[in-house]
Parts: C-alpha cells; structure tokens; sequence
C-alpha cells in the first residue's frame, strides 16, 4: 500500500513537470521557427537595397510572400544563379500548419490584418499565451 502511494505521489509530480517541459520545447521551437523566418525577410530587404534582386515598385525592397523566400529570386548580373532565403516555411509548433499571420511594410504596428503588399513581419497564429503569460501571437 505505501508503495503504491508513493508511486501515485510521483505521478502526481512528474505529470506537470513534463508538460511543463513539452510546452517549454514548443516555445524554444517557435522562436526558433520565427527567427529564422525573420531573418531570411532581413536578408531579402538586404539583397534588394544592395541592388542584387530586382524587385516590385512599392514593395519597398521585402517579399511578396513567404513562398517567395523558398522558391528564391534571381540574382541582378548573374545568368541561371537563383538565391533561396529559406528551404521551406516552418510549421507553427502550436496550430500544427505551415501558416503565419504576416504583416506588411504598410500596416499599422498594432493590426492584426495583413495588407497583403508584402512581408515585413510574421507572428504566430495560435491564441495560446507562453509560460511568461504573453501570447504567441506577439512574440
């Protein structure tokens, strides 16, 4: 009977920490996920400011899409040479698909539309909030 108890008493306590520990792996994920998507956006508004990339006037040098940044673009100068930012878009750890919420260049800093005219930034469309209490869309 006492084993049992303990036994029981253990359960108890590894339960939450093992959730605990499946959460904090799903977040360390996320952020990985969107620094990576990030990244490769600063890196296309890099190529076109330089002039390496030809880009759409009013796109202000950043990426129609996500897609975009896996499929790759021509380099300015350079025959057959096509330059690719990301191997493929991540899926969101917490929705489970491959898709983000996206702000544009245009967009109000605090909107939760995307206006469609490029990829400025990108967010996490799960409505869960992180163990520090902040949800992950703002992250």
């Amino acid at each position: 009977m006492l084993v049992c108890v303990l036994l029981m008493i253990l359960a108890g306590i590894a339960m939450p920490v093992t959730k605990f520990t499946f959460t904090k792996s799903r977040e360390m994920e996320l952020q990985t996920h969107l620094r990576a998507m990030r990244n490769a956006i600063d890196e296309y508004k890099r190529f076109s400011d330089a002039g390496l990339i030809q880009v759409d006037i009013g796109s202000d040098g950043y990426p129609e899409t996500l897609e975009e940044l896996v499929e790759g673009v021509e380099v300015v100068g350079q025959v057959d040479r096509t330059t690719r930012f990301l191997r493929k878009v991540p899926t969101d750890p917490f929705t489970g698909e491959a898709e983000w919420g996206q702000r544009s260049y245009q967009d109000e800093p605090d909107t939760d539309r995307w206006g469609g005219e490029n990829v400025f930034d990108v967010y996490s469309l799960s409505r869960k909030r992180g163990l520090n209490g902040i949800a992950y869309a703002e992250w």
